[in-house]
């Protein structure tokens, strides 16, 4: 769903902090990156004021051009940079970019191991010339036993126990987003940034190093210190012991769907008294939650029958009145017109560069912060590789 500039439920843009109030003003990044992860990292590092330039292939970074899933990789995380075609594969092309990164405060990666060195554009070759720099290394894995293995993000959720937990036993799932691309891009941007604070201590910089497979094993580290706790494993998400009773996804009136949840001894009074459950709240097997927990296959049903004539809506109303969590069941295209972003400025207008909508101004998410009293707004769209040639170099 795209929403052009003069609909009128064309997203409305998010006020924009003065450049000069961005944190990372000044501070010039070139990345080498490609898909998602790399590219996740200079857009990190670009909403939050920095000038990143992105080196291309001479015909264009592949994922200008993806279908299905991947169509919106490129427009989303190469925002608010400016872009530069070059051959790396040529002398004259490795020469030029060697040139720009030695004008760099931040460099950033995501090819395979020993591909950068090929060129003279890896950490020990551009720091010689330039010790201050800060070098960002987006790897399948950290160096290791795997490190020259190929990874993506699903390989590293199915070999990290993410897709186990995410799916239903024996029907492993990846997640339903590029979550380690994307975290691990963010991981770089951290490290980035805490390199750049130890640099104005130190005055040198040094390497950083960011990977898919160690990302997804933050992720499930929860789960493995479930197991090193209680020595019962983890069950998958759909098949798990839950924390809580009431936490759920009920389907109701005219086949809708809605997630309700009480997550505290108060918080179920509260729900019985809305709904006027009066037997549940006396029943002395349901008073604390850990009994509510392990009574929750036989109440789940009963609060299934209990909700089902309610529609989804009405349950909403309640639940926002009484102060409860709850959810409806929303689609990504929906989000376009959801009342919560289109009047926080959530969503930012980006015009596309690429593909059989090139021209078009949709909307697009912002960074997820607020700084000085204001989302970080007034995106600059994707740019053509040769546009920015001449103003890349100083």
């Amino acid at each position: 769903m795209s929403h052009p500039v003069d609909s009128p439920s064309a997203p409305r843009t998010a006020a924009t902090p003065s450049a000069g109030a961005l944190p990372l003003a000044g501070l010039r990044v070139v990345e080498f990156t490609h898909m998602v992860m790399g590219p996740t990292c200079g857009m990190v590092l670009a909403d939050l004021g920095a000038e990143v330039i992105k080196v291309e292939p001479v015909h264009g970074d592949r994922t200008r051009h993806l279908l299905g899933v991947g169509a919106g990789f490129f427009p989303m995380f190469n925002r608010n940079k400016k872009s530069i075609a070059l051959d790396i594969q040529s002398p004259a092309g490795a020469a030029a970019a060697r040139k720009l990164a030695a004008s760099a405060d931040v460099v950033a990666e995501n090819f395979r191991p020993g591909t950068m060195a090929k060129y003279g554009l890896d950490y020990a070759s551009l720091s010689q010339e330039n010790p201050k720099l800060i070098y960002v290394s987006h790897k399948g894995f950290l160096p290791g036993p795997y490190a020259l293995r190929t990874a993506l993000d699903e390989v590293v959720q199915m070999m990290g126990g993410l897709a186990y937990m995410t799916g239903r036993p024996g029907d492993p799932v990846r997640a339903g987003t590029s979550v380690n691309d994307i975290m691990g891009g963010m991981f770089g941007a951290i490290g980035a940034m805490a390199a750049l604070i130890q640099r104005g201590i130190t005055g040198r910089g040094q390497e950083v190093q960011s990977a898919l497979f160690e990302n997804n094993v933050f992720l499930v580290g929860q789960h493995m210190l479930q197991y090193a706790i209680t020595g019962q494993p983890s069950a998958p998400m759909p098949d798990r012991v839950s924390a809580w009773a009431l936490y759920d996804v009920f389907t109701v009136k005219d086949g809708e769907q809605i997630f309700l949840a009480a997550v505290s001894d108060a918080q179920w009074i509260t729900f019985c008294n809305a709904f006027g459950f009066d037997d549940l709240k006396h029943d002395p097997a349901l008073a604390t939650n850990n009994a509510r927990v392990r009574m929750r296959p036989t109440l789940l049903a009963e609060l299934r029958q209990r909700l089902a004539g309610y529609a989804a809506a009405e349950l909403a109303q309640t639940f926002e009145r009484i102060g409860l969590p709850f959810a409806p069941i929303v689609k990504p295209e929906a989000l376009y017109d959801d009342p919560h972003l289109r009047a926080t400025g959530g969503l930012a207008d980006i015009r596309l560069p690429d593909g059989e909508r090139a021209g078009q101004t949709v909307g697009a998410a912002l960074f997820p912060l607020m700084m000085e009293g204001h989302r970080l707004g007034g995106l600059l769209a994707p740019q053509p590789a040769r546009r920015w040639a001449r103003r890349c170099f100083r």
